[in-house]
């Protein structure tokens, strides 16, 4: 894997990146129930429910969810109705469906278990490359790229880049984005990346780049710096 990652004219020194990350990371961890636990279920349950919907609207649906529905098969026996009152207040009612769908597919083709391959985790109805890709990372700890539209933000300010709402379906960013992976420790990489778009890098056009472990690196940070020194 490269040290140096060039895009746009800018060169960002990887593991330099990847340290100063995972260091800030760690003093910013939010800890949310769904990343105290590598089992895969719990994860992929999360990342379902994660998906167009905020981590805050998620944490108490995700607890009572997982007393209720502690096993695959407990889920792919729950009634559908049950399954409605339980997921009601993320609302988003194809989720619900897909669920279902996707517990009764798990113990048909897998035994009851989330499998580790991601060919087998993208058969699997409602989940998606993100989706895919994070289970992968957060319950096996593989080098997975986790591409939306807040990681998508992080690496097109980082090089300096025009950000649309394609930009996640563009091989650049996802490459870039593959690259910048932390190959030892993806797990809490990830995480701090995520932490990091949340709190510091935020979607707004003045984010807190005086605060960003990262800012040295970054292309919009330095625009950001002199258009305030101005």
């Amino acid at each position: 894997m490269a040290d140096l990652i060039a895009a746009n004219g800018r060169t960002v020194d990887a593991p330099g990146f990847r340290r100063a990350l995972i260091a800030w990371g760690q003093g910013h961890y939010r800890p949310f129930l769904w990343r105290l636990t590598n089992d895969p279920y719990r994860i992929l349950m999360a990342e379902i429910m994660l998906h167009r919907t905020q981590a805050r609207q998620v944490a108490p649906v995700y607890e009572h969810f997982l007393e209720r529905y502690p096993q695959i098969s407990v889920l792919a026996q729950a009634p559908r109705e049950e399954l409605n009152k339980a997921l009601y207040p993320l609302g988003l009612r194809w989720r619900i469906d897909l669920i279902a769908q996707m517990s009764v597919q798990l113990m048909e083709r897998f035994g009851g278990r989330v499998p580790q391959e991601k060919a087998d985790l993208l058969s699997l109805p409602g989940v998606n490359q993100y989706i895919a890709g994070a289970v992968r990372c957060f319950a096996w700890n593989l080098p997975e790229p986790l591409v939306d539209t807040n990681t998508v933000r992080v690496a097109g300010r980082l090089f300096g880049l025009e950000i649309k709402d394609s930009s996640r379906r563009n091989r650049r960013f996802q490459e870039l984005i593959a690259a910048l992976v932390d190959p030892d420790e993806p797990r809490v990489y990830s995480y701090a990346l995520l932490d990091l778009a949340e709190q510091v890098c935020m979607k707004r056009r003045a984010p807190h780049c005086e605060g960003c472990p990262v800012s040295g690196w970054c292309g919009f940070a330095e625009r950001w710096t002199n258009e305030g020194d101005q």
